[in-house]
């Protein structure tokens, strides 16, 4: 039987596609063939295999998910997603260090959605990605974590605090010595700032940035010889924004708030 199933499933598209459908919810045939964009012809054969494997039921002149086939489609769609992801970027994923991301997110990962890799500019390769800096300024809560200096860094996050913005900052020792030396001001800033929390994590995080606010998730991971060639990933789904706030709050266990330099 299971065999059979993954057949129904699996060696068709339209059928696979008309489970995805009708996980939203029931549809009548001419819903179907509109969103499908298929016709009768084509579908008919298809519906009456998903109903002879009870993966759909007819009500009327309405189709639905049975029991099954929403407990076969629900586990269906985290691989869906996470295919979808990695082929959208297959050499991207294939060249990262992904060892730091937890293994149960790392096998999460299709929840990123439809994220972009930012490509490094080589003409402005020590510039911030525009798409980082705009949505970061327009962004209401502000959770990120720095494993490297940015000489951009230290007044972009300094602007952040000084605005109504909830911001929370870990960075590593390396960074936050950094920052004492050579941006004082903008350190002082982050600690006169209400909405400000900044936390140092003593051991290196393994991830150059992570970056989670109320509108996207900025990923910056290590390629695999342990070299930062300033890709980056970038999502705006709100799956991708719970995903990434879950990776923040991973390393932000190992950081100790401080309160002044």
């Amino acid at each position: 039987m299971t065999s059979s199933l993954c057949d129904t499933i699996w060696l068709s598209e339209k059928r696979k596609n008309l489970l995805l459908l009708l996980m939203e919810g029931p549809r009548d045939i001419e819903q179907i063939k509109t969103s499908l964009n298929v016709n009768s012809k084509a579908m008919m054969p298809q519906i009456k295999i998903l109903k002879k494997q009870e993966l759909i039921l007819q009500k009327g002149d309405t189709y639905e998910l049975s029991e099954i086939g929403k407990l076969v489609v629900g586990n269906m769609l985290p691989l869906l997603n996470t295919l979808e992801v990695i082929e959208e970027n297959k050499e991207y994923w294939a060249s990262r260090d992904t060892s730091v991301i937890p293994a149960d997110m790392f096998m999460r990962l299709g929840e990123l959605g439809e994220c972009m890799v930012i490509e490094p500019d080589l003409n402005h390769l020590f510039d911030l990605p525009r798409e980082f800096t705009e949505n970061l300024a327009k962004s209401g809560c502000i959770l990120s974590s720095l494993s490297y200096y940015h000489p951009l860094y230290p007044s972009l996050y300094s602007k952040l605090a000084k605005s109504e913005a909830e911001v929370e900052l870990v960075l590593t020792e390396s960074v936050f010595e950094r920052l004492k030396n050579d941006s004082p001001d903008d350190l002082q800033s982050l600690f006169d700032s209400e909405n400000t929390t900044v936390a140092v994590c003593e051991e290196s995080l393994g991830i150059p940035t992570i970056a989670v606010t109320d509108r996207f998730m900025y990923l910056c991971l290590f390629n695999r010889q342990g070299r930062y060639d300033h890709r980056k990933v970038m999502s705006f789904d709100a799956s991708a924004l719970r995903w990434g706030r879950e990776l923040f709050m991973h390393y932000r266990k190992f950081a100790r708030e401080v309160t002044d330099v």
